[in-house]
This record gives C-alpha cells, structure tokens and sequence, in this order.
C-alpha cells in the first residue's frame, strides 16, 4: 500500500488505567487486517519516559510518574512530526522494573493513521499540535484505581501496598491537577472506558473516512 498525501494523528488521553490502552489496540487490531501495516501504527506514551538509569533504583521508585517532567514529550513531539514527513523513527523502549529506558529502541515506520495513547497527551501545548483529532476517556477514578490495582500486581509485579502509597502521593493529585484538566482540548470525550463498543465504531468510521478521502 502506498502513503497517502496525509498522516493523521490521533490522541487518545485520559487517567491511568481508565481505558486509552484497551481503546487503542481495538481499534488499532481491528483495523489492521483492513488497512495494513503501512496504513495503521500505535505508539505509546510510557516509552518516553525519561531515562534514569544515572539514578539509584531507590530514586527511581520515588519518580512522580504523573508529572508531566517525568516524560520526554519534546522527543515524542519530535518523532511525531518526523513520521508525519514520512520518515521512520526509533521509538524507546521502557522498562516497569527497571524504571528506565532499556538500550534498544524499535523502529517504527510511518503510516497513513497514527494512534497515540498516554496519560498526559493534552497536557503539553507544543504535543497538543501534533494531533488532529483528540480523544479523552473519562472513567471515573474508583474504577482506575481498581483496574490499576489489578494490572500492577499481575503484569508489573507490585505490592498492593507500593501501589496505593503511589496512588495516594502522585496519580490521585496529578489527576486533578494536570489530566483531568486537558479533557477540556479533547474533540471527543468517552465514557464507560475501553469497551464502549458505540465510541470505537465511531473512530474506526472516521479512519476509514480519512483513508478513503485522501
């Protein structure tokens, strides 16, 4: 498949565990099959993490992950903007145990719909220009923390212990002072989380649109 004149960039933001992931490797998976691998690509805003392997594992633990410092978005923005000009990029790659960037990258190539997922995706002014369409999942924060709890001690091997202190010290308050403002830049807000069934057709729609008009 060739490129088509334009790239799209589609954010989907919101509160951790509140669904963005969930949401954008349906979409993604669905319509892989569909648009190929030259037309579809997803790029996840935890990879750019900063690197802190200068730091000791005890500082590292201590990171406020939610804070909007702790991610690289000059670099995402970057990258963004190089795969919009059709040009491939090494994406990193982050670790959760390691609570750093590993030395490998994966490279990624453009394609004709980009979706990017991440907590603090319309927090950053310069980041927000990079999207044309901008998606919010707003989930209340009861049923985050429950999924977090879930997703941590199962995928990231965590206490539930480290998980509530962390919860209550910097996800609860970087929510309400970074996250949930940003709903306010999104085009499209979505309840009931990464399975509203109604909010995803309507995207794929919309992409199929785009691919269709170009």
């Amino acid at each position: 498949m060739t490129h088509p004149s334009k790239t799209t960039v589609i954010a989907i933001a919101g509160a951790s565990a509140s669904g963005k992931s969930l949401f954008a490797e349906t979409i993604y998976n669905e319509l892989l099959p569909e648009l190929g691998s030259d037309g579809i690509s997803i790029i996840k805003e935890d990879a750019y993490y900063r690197v802190q392997s200068h730091l000791s594992m005890d500082e590292r633990i201590n990171t406020n992950y939610d804070h909007p410092k702790a991610f690289e978005h000059e670099l995402l923005s970057t990258h963004l903007r190089v795969l919009t000009k059709k040009k491939p990029v090494d994406c990193p790659i982050y670790c959760y145990k390691t609570h750093t960037r590993t030395k490998e990258t994966i490279n990624v190539r453009p394609t004709r719909i980009i979706l990017v997922e991440g907590i603090l995706l319309l927090s950053n002014p310069k980041l927000r220009d990079c999207f044309d369409i901008k998606v919010y999942m707003d989930t209340p924060l009861d049923i985050c923390l429950i999924r977090r709890i879930e997703r941590d001690t199962k995928e990231r091997e965590r206490s539930l212990e480290s998980i509530t202190n962390q919860y209550l010290t910097t996800v609860r308050p970087m929510y309400y002072q970074f996250i949930e403002p940003s709903k306010a830049w999104a085009d499209i807000v979505i309840t009931r989380g990464g399975k509203n069934r109604m909010a995803i057709e309507v995207l794929k729609a919309k992409i199929r649109q785009l691919f269709k008009s170009s």
